[in-house]
């Protein structure tokens, strides 16, 4: 466990923007000639890619914060732990979020994070991306 001093100065080195793997996203649909608005303020969520006037968002999800590996964090943390908690709230978040954008009309992708920086999910996952966007 860490102090809550050493905790905020952990979190304060992740960063919620420009991540690797949006780096990554943004570049592939770039060089394919995709105009997006990146982290879009007007939608509910702030997508990380969105397509305003096509009601598209994209919510590249990173894998520890957004609860890919909530059920390994419930076996390794006490009940009641702060991450848990943490991560719990997010991906009821998420869902309120999304809901929302479904509600009013907007069509949502979510991916993961590990799956656009490891090699060998990459291209299928921005091919995957790049297919929702375009229809």
């Amino acid at each position: 466990m860490y102090s809550p001093e050493k905790r905020s100065e952990i979190m304060s080195r992740i960063r919620a923007k420009e991540t690797q793997a949006e780096k990554i996203a943004f570049s592939f649909l770039r060089k394919n000639g995709v105009y997006f608005q990146k982290h879009y303020a007007r939608a509910a969520g702030k997508p990380d890619i969105a397509l305003p006037r096509k009601k598209k968002a994209v919510f590249i999800d990173g894998d520890f914060w957004h609860g890919k590996t909530y059920d390994k964090v419930l076996q390794n943390r006490p009940p009641g732990d702060y991450w848990i908690t943490k991560i719990k709230r997010n991906m009821e978040r998420d869902k309120e979020q999304r809901d929302l954008l479904i509600a009013n009309g907007w069509q949502i992708m979510a991916v993961w994070e590990e799956d656009i920086k490891r090699k060998r999910t990459r291209e299928e996952t921005l091919s995957r991306i790049m297919a929702f966007l375009s229809v």
